[in-house]
């Protein structure tokens, strides 16, 4: 096999219609854009968004507060998830991602105090609230900032 045998499996590939080249390629004089309108013309269209001088449905809904285009997200864990661990196991995202409790992990992990907990475990998170933090430590565990 040399290199001038290859070629594109068929039906992978087809031929661009070439625009404006005649009325008998089917796409000539007008080349697709019909007759005359802002469509037609070169640069013409509209923004995104545009409805035709209706008021934009991105301006006719109310908004309210402030949202930060920044902010990373935490994913929440409840405090009861941390039964499934060993007692005395050292709970980080990673051990989180491979007893499958998440499947990703973009930003970091927050723990809830949603749920009991009963062994004693060192937890490594990005954050923690108030109720998970003490549920940890009664327990006899600690919970770590990362």
């Amino acid at each position: 096999m040399y290199i001038n045998d290859l070629s594109p499996v068929a039906g992978s590939t087809h031929v661009d219609k070439r625009k404006g080249r005649g009325h008998a390629t089917g796409n000539g004089k007008t080349a697709g854009r019909g007759h005359k309108g802002q469509k037609a013309r070169s640069g013409g269209g509209t923004r995104i968004g545009f409805e035709g001088g209706q008021m934009p449905l991105a301006r006719r809904i109310p908004k309210r507060g402030f949202n930060n285009i920044f902010a990373k997200p935490l994913d929440a864990i409840n405090v009861s998830v941390l039964e499934r661990f060993e007692d005395g196991a050292v709970v980080d995202v990673q051990a989180i991602l491979d007893a499958g409790v998440i499947s990703k992990c973009k930003y970091g992990v927050k723990f809830i105090g949603n749920g009991e907990l009963t062994k004693k475990l060192t937890v490594k998170a990005s954050a923690f609230s108030e109720t998970a933090k003490q549920k940890i430590e009664a327990a006899g565990g600690k919970a770590e900032v990362v």
